[in-house]
């Protein structure tokens, strides 16, 4: 997987001129908040904006300068991956920051909004997801290495938004409270059956099926993150209670007390949501609750992020509200509790940023520069997203009954400061007791 940085010359070619002008007109009238000075092939300077902050880039040469005019959706992420785009002043993250900040404040240039007017157009062919597919998409992420998420991720291997209380939280804290905040919306009980969607590397299945004694089937498309799961299922001694395995949810039968899908749901798309849903309604008995736990975007609907796309999700969407309600209504769905996550995500991906960048070169031994690059570009990127781009997360509580949970949230609060502490819930029976007798004076 090695791969050299790709430097291209530094001769102007005959389009140069007219890239440069694209370019310019495009800057001149995006960068009004902040100071973005870019070095031009050559070693021309030009300014755009002023104030703080002010950032300073580098584009190495004219092929790269032509790319970005064009199309910087994909093309600031393939220069940075190459070599071709570096930053002089400021980082990656305040760079991207101050490009989005000023991109939710003002239109963007005429031939930038024609790219995502055809991406639109297209967007449920790159969002066809049937299970061949899937499988394909989901093995181009997360099947890539259990070394690479160690570097990075919290010990239970929560690859998905944590629950902060304050910013100062640590990122192993807010993620065992994202997983008693899930648990106290299911409302377990003893005995239980829960299904849970995208089960990853097991660690929500396995603290459920612990802190409730519910029995919990997960189900997965990743070969890696299946075998983990079980083989830490049987390690701990709840192989009996936690089950692993290797399955499209779409090829799920029985019927469950309690579904549960978190980080998921972004890899569905737009022209499976009625499929998705109906077939968590078809799983869900009638008195059953789900929680489907997704990003979500503060927008109308957009077309997908190509440089993700490529890259890094195949298939994958963050939708708005308004495309996930309306099928979960056809689906015979209610929605009993929905609650926004705003800054959480932000918080948890400049953790994981920090963490991977303190051991980037242990990822560069595993892979090579240009991937190291390229997850910097993603982890960052996203990060901005969350802060600057009007993305969120969306907790959606779904049931068949209107009174499937009580009336009023505070069982959510109570239960929730009845469950035991991820990590501390893995040592003896004696506190998986207690935490049962617990779960059913919250539950009552």
């Amino acid at each position: 997987m090695k791969h050299e940085p790709i430097m291209r010359t530094s001769t102007p070619g005959r389009r140069a001129p007219v890239a440069l002008w694209l370019l310019d007109r495009a800057l001149r009238k995006l960068i009004q908040a902040g100071t973005l000075r870019v070095r031009l092939p050559g070693d021309e300077v030009r300014v755009y904006g002023s104030g703080a902050p002010a950032i300073a880039i580098v584009i190495s040469d004219w092929p790269t300068l032509r790319r970005i005019a064009l199309n910087p959706d994909i093309a600031v992420g393939e220069a940075w991956m190459d070599g071709t785009l570096k930053i002089e002043k400021g980082d990656l993250y305040a760079f991207l920051a101050l490009c989005l900040t000023n991109y939710e404040q003002v239109s963007a240039h005429w031939l930038w909004r024609a790219n995502n007017r055809l991406r639109m157009a297209i967007r449920r062919f790159l969002m066809h997801n049937p299970v061949g597919r899937a499988r394909r998409n989901v093995a181009h992420h997360y099947d890539l290495g259990d070394d690479l998420y160690d570097l990075f991720l919290d010990p239970e291997r929560q690859y998905s938004c944590a629950y902060f209380e304050t910013p100062e939280d640590s990122l192993d804290a807010a993620q065992a409270r994202k997983m008693r905040h899930v648990a106290a919306k299911l409302r377990l009980a003893p005995g239980q059956k829960v299904l849970d969607v995208g089960s990853g590397w097991g660690g929500l299945g396995l603290y459920l099926a612990r802190a409730s004694g519910a029995e919990v089937t997960g189900v997965t498309l990743s070969v890696a993150q299946q075998s983990f799961a079980a083989e830490r299922a049987r390690r701990e001694g709840l192989d009996g209670r936690a089950r692993f395995e290797l399955r499209d949810y779409r090829h799920q039968t029985g019927r469950f007390d309690r579904i549960v899908s978190v980080g998921m749901f972004e890899h569905v798309g737009v022209g499976h949501y009625d499929e998705y849903f109906a077939r968590i309604a078809a799983l869900l008995k009638e008195d059953g609750v789900a929680l489907v736990h997704t990003i979500g975007s503060g927008h109308p609907p957009r077309a997908p992020d190509p440089w993700i796309s490529k890259y890094i999700f195949p298939g994958g969407y963050v939708p708005s509200l308004s495309e996930i309600a309306p099928a979960i209504e056809r689906a015979g769905l209610i929605v009993t509790d929905l609650e926004v996550l705003r800054l959480h995500y932000a918080e948890t991906l400049k953790a994981w940023r920090q963490r991977f960048q303190a051991r980037r070169d242990e990822a560069a031994a595993l892979y090579d520069e240009r991937f190291c690059r390229m997850w910097e570009f993603y982890l960052a990127a996203c990060e901005a997203g969350f802060r600057h781009n009007g993305l969120v997360v969306f907790q959606i509580q779904l049931a068949r009954r209107l009174d499937a949970v009580p009336i009023t949230r505070g069982y959510i609060e109570t239960t929730e400061r009845a469950l035991p502490d991820p990590h501390e819930a893995a040592g003896t029976m004696a506190s998986e007791h207690g935490a049962r007798g617990n779960m059913r004076v919250a539950a009552e």
